[in-house]
């Protein structure tokens, strides 16, 4: 494609689309043949302080966190409605941006409309409290807005990851600069003008594309920035945290982690297969809560692997924007090349191949990042491929004997993200959801995050909760308010205690 026909995206600062400050831009490219189809503004230092000024002003002059609740989530309804009316369009650019298959990006369209709209129903809902008190004292709580809200976004779900962040932000009256990856700009910049478009006032909502590692450190070490949220790999959510420990912000991380997907004697094999295979192989793997660690039952394991393999062997991988595309490429070549790196080791620490390990050999796919859906028989849980995240379509199968060794290797990880146990037995299945150190368990169900519920992990894989009520805590202050109603007046000083005999 030649240059002169890229589609050109701008940053969006103070309600206006704006070219970086110095002119720079980058261009952005498809992962299903690495071709260039967005020229991207390149923010820089100069563009963070413009847009950290900008929020600051339109917090602290309430055009936002004064209006009613009302009105606020009249104005991200509106929001919500525009990304349904555009779906199509949407879901097409961020298949060709982030490689996700055509069907889960019109998902991931919905469900972010979906997930403003949950959150505009609860623009009046941040509730303080009153407190008893022992004595003529009037007690209360009220739960004001944060401030300026950095928020960093991954490039495995763009718009859906931005939807998360920016819901219960707008909700509870804060500005925001939303940064996302460097992969994926494309609708994250056009949310930024969808918000503008459904009335959410100049200086809200700003949108930086460009490098991580400067704009992510320049919103981290700002002053005038009052939060960060990031989603992303741990160890950027650990040099987060360091970023802002100068200025003590308020941090929230949505980091990694490394499932286990556990399935016992008694389970419905059919249906756990089913599930095991969309736990791990939608999105081609590149999802934190990734059910990467199959533990089967050793009197299963043989049978239950034998229709894994199968039925892996049948998903069809390719252009992801045919609507009978299963699995499409991964986001970059350098992810691929991360994925490719991880499958070799596995194969020379002694884990065995029982599908794929390999890119997809298919001619008209070649110029992508295409990986075909892995299986690794023979694995122990102390092996490479068992212990770090790859975020590519690549299962470890583990065989266990008794409960207690499997909930030892379920949590035998610096992560804690999510599990998944199946059985019918319902006593189990509650003392296996006790015993697993993860934020999100599902029991005979895949991974499924509603925004009604919340979100986030145990251990190394986070700090905080994200959807449901649980992220209005996130993005307000608890003050704390006491009213003298004594009809005496005080006077400390003036009725100087007794002293005790």
């Amino acid at each position: 494609m030649a240059q002169t026909m890229l589609d050109s995206y701008k940053l969006v600062i103070n309600g206006e689309d704006v070219d970086a400050a110095d002119g720079a831009t980058f261009d952005t490219v498809s992962p299903a043949n690495n071709e260039a189809i967005g020229r991207i503004a390149k923010a820089g230092a100069e563009d963070v302080n413009r847009a950290v000024a900008a929020a600051r002003k339109a917090f602290d002059d309430g055009r936002w966190s004064k209006m009613t609740p009302l009105e606020r989530s009249n104005r991200m309804r509106r929001m919500a409605q525009i990304i349904r009316d555009r779906v199509d369009e949407l879901s097409r650019l961020e298949t060709l941006n982030s490689g996700k298959i055509i069907v889960e990006a019109r998902a991931d369209v919905l469900n972010s409309a979906t997930c403003i709209d949950y959150y505009a129903s609860l623009t009046g809902q941040t509730w303080g409290e009153t407190i008893p008190m022992n004595g003529p004292l009037l007690d209360y709580t009220v739960r004001e807005p944060i401030g300026v809200c950095a928020q960093i976004i991954p490039w495995n779900f763009p718009m859906l990851m931005a939807a998360w962040k920016i819901g219960p932000a707008l909700a509870t009256g804060n500005t925001i600069i939303l940064k996302p990856a460097s992969n994926t700009p494309i609708t994250a910049l056009i949310l930024g003008q969808i918000a503008r478009e459904a009335g959410i006032p100049d200086g809200v909502l700003n949108v930086l594309s460009g490098p991580g590692a400067e704009i992510g450190a320049a919103l981290c070490e700002h002053p005038d920035v009052d939060k960060v949220a990031f989603t992303g790999e741990t160890e950027t959510g650990r040099g987060i945290l360091r970023q802002s420990a100068g200025t003590i912000k308020k941090v929230t991380l949505e980091l990694g982690g490394k499932s286990p997907n556990i399935v016992f004697a008694d389970a419905d094999v059919d249906e756990a297969v089913r599930g095991s295979l969309f736990a791990i192989f939608t999105n081609a793997g590149q999802r934190c809560t990734a059910r990467t660690r199959l533990f089967l039952h050793e009197s299963i394991h043989d049978e239950f692997l034998s229709e894994l393999v199968s039925r892996t062997a049948q998903i069809r991988v390719g252009d992801p924007l045919d609507w009978e595309t299963q699995m499409g490429p991964v986001v970059s070549r350098a992810q691929c090349d991360r994925i490719l790196s991880f499958i070799d080791k596995a194969k020379g620490e002694g884990a065995s191949v029982a599908h794929g390990g390999k890119r997809v050999d298919a001619a008209e796919l070649a110029a992508g990042n295409f990986v075909a859906p892995t299986v690794f028989a023979q694995v122990h849980n102390d092996m490479t491929i068992a212990q770090e995240e790859v975020f590519g379509p690549v299962l470890s199968v583990i065989p266990f004997k008794e409960d207690s060794e499997v909930v030892e290797m379920a949590n035998n990880t610096i992560y804690g993200l999510a599990a998944t146990i199946w059985t019918n037995d319902v006593k189990r299945a509650h003392n296996m959801a006790a015993a697993i150190r993860a934020g999100n368990v599902s029991i005979n169900y895949p991974t499924v995050n509603p925004p009604e519920a919340p979100f986030g992990g145990y251990k190394q894989s986070g700090l905080g909760r994200e959807l449901s009520r649980h992220a209005l805590e996130l993005y307000t202050e608890t003050k704390n308010v006491v009213v003298n109603l004594s009809n005496q007046p005080f006077d400390w000083y003036g009725r100087w205690p007794e002293k005790p005999n």
